[in-house]
């Protein structure tokens, strides 16, 4: 066991590289996330996220890694910052000549 001396509370042996949602070590919520393998406040029960300070008591299970979130998807719905340089730029000619549309199918 390790001493978390911060809280003077004993903690499972965790190791201190792990970051992500894993199983609550408290057993209060679905999940918690560990930053350096210590919960922090941040929690999740189902699709809730929300703040909840770790307890200052002893771990009740061993977490457990969570699997990826199946509603973040993969990012193919992202957008790079430079997704715009990679269109076409300003047509001039275009942009008048749709003006110019616009103003004869508005006006019969």
């Amino acid at each position: 066991m390790l001493i978390d001396q911060s809280k003077g509370s004993e903690m499972a042996d965790i190791d201190s590289s792990l970051e992500g949602w894993f199983t609550d070590p408290y057993g209060l919520h679905d999940a918690r996330w560990l930053s350096e393998g210590k919960p922090t406040h941040l929690v999740r029960d189902g699709a809730t996220e929300g703040s909840d300070p770790a307890p200052d008591e002893p771990f009740k299970v061993t977490p457990v890694r969570l699997g990826d979130d199946p509603e973040r998807g993969d990012g193919s719905d992202l957008r790079r910052a430079d997704d715009a340089e990679r269109q076409p730029g300003f047509d001039e000619a275009k942009a008048t000549r749709g003006a110019w549309d616009a103003f004869d199918q508005s006006n019969p």
